[in-house]
């Protein structure tokens, strides 16, 4: 590809984004690296419309980075409840507690250095860089793949480390040493508004007259899907363990594994017979009647789809479980401000 043909892609891309592009995003008002970061890291994964009440939230909440670092984890996980990928609020609030520590609170300016914090990999160094620096760091979100794998009809799943080494070798190419922080924002809104997966609006592309895929009618083929596999399906019980004031057991879940860190309902794995002495034995309550079973649903995890079955239970004694620290009574009425997880926030509003 020629010196010319790679600065025309960055001119033209830039000559569009002026007039068509997005200006007045909440994150952009104004593009400190603190706001660019939360963001980042919200988009990850997740459409711009769904995370505009989340970022607008969680600005009214935690508007400054040693906010962010000084609320309790649970404050976090309950800003994010329902935004999903909550390993993303975790590593935000560490990171945050790690800039506060050993960078004086304001996130570094070196990519190697950004890059070191948890959960910042390197395009998300480099959106944050690029625009609230306007530093020349090229990005490869999902967006900038689908761009690029159209343009040079860049065959394989990007996930694939070939494939992947030659999307980040396009991106480094066609980012311009100037207009950094507007060339970053015209490549993701190509692939946002115009690239788009299904039905992409090749006659408005700014690229289009050298785009590969699109001469050869073949858009539609990029980027090439990843190797179709089989979801395992896991299977578990919830409890709604109430007490006769109408509050429920909530389980803080374990750092790691699905759900960490976020507050649910306790998982029962095994057949009813053994429920009682189960919950004797982990939370020193008397089931009091029948167990009411509830209509089975299932929610999908990027690796596997658990098939969730409720089951309802009155117990006693009222303070069982009151002073363990990894346990609590939530009341549905008046709830306290917690992280849950979204299937167990959607069986309490039930």
């Amino acid at each position: 590809m020629s010196a010319q043909r790679i600065d025309a892609f960055a001119d033209r891309l830039l000559a569009w984004h002026a007039r068509a592009g997005r200006h007045d995003l909440p994150w952009q008002r104004p593009p400190t690296p603190y706001r660019v970061w939360v963001s980042e890291i919200m988009l990850q994964q997740t459409q711009v419309a769904t995370v505009i009440p989340y970022f607008e939230r969680f600005m009214a909440r935690l508007a400054h980075l040693p906010a962010l670092a000084a609320a309790p984890l649970d404050e976090v996980l309950h800003l994010w409840t329902g935004l999903g990928y909550y390993a993303r609020a975790r590593n935000l609030h560490r990171a945050a507690q790690i800039v506060c520590r050993e960078h004086g609170g304001e996130l570094p300016e070196d990519i190697e250095a950004l890059t070191a914090l948890p959960g910042i990999g390197r395009s998300t160094a480099g959106a944050i860089l690029a625009q609230a620096h306007g530093q020349r760091q090229p990005i490869l979100d999902g967006n900038v793949k689908r761009v690029l794998c159209r343009h040079q009809a860049v065959a394989g799943w990007p996930g694939e480390a070939a494939v992947h080494k030659s999307l980040w070798q396009l991106a480094e190419r066609h980012t311009p040493p100037g207009d950094a922080a507007d060339y970053t924002q015209a490549i993701m809104d190509l692939g946002a508004l115009v690239c788009t997966r299904r039905r992409p609006r090749c006659a408005d592309c700014p690229v289009a007259a050298d785009c590969v895929a699109h001469a050869t009618g073949t858009a539609a083929d990029y980027p090439q899907a990843r190797p179709k596999r089989v979801l395992p399906q896991r299977d578990t019980t919830l409890l709604l363990l109430r007490r006769a004031d109408g509050s429920v057991l909530l389980e803080r879940r374990p750092p790691a594994g699905i759900w960490g860190g976020l507050w649910s309902l306790p998982a029962f794995d095994d057949d009813q017979a053994g429920l009682a002495q189960e919950c004797r034995r982990r939370y020193g309550l008397e089931i009091v009647g029948d167990a009411e079973r509830g209509a089975p649903f299932t929610h999908t995890f990027s690796h596997f789809r658990l098939r969730i079955t409720p089951l309802e239970c009155a117990v006693a004694p009222a303070n069982a479980a009151l002073d363990a620290p990894d346990l609590l009574w939530y009341n549905p009425i008046n709830p306290p401000r917690l992280g849950l997880a979204a299937p167990v926030s959607r069986l309490l509003r039930a």
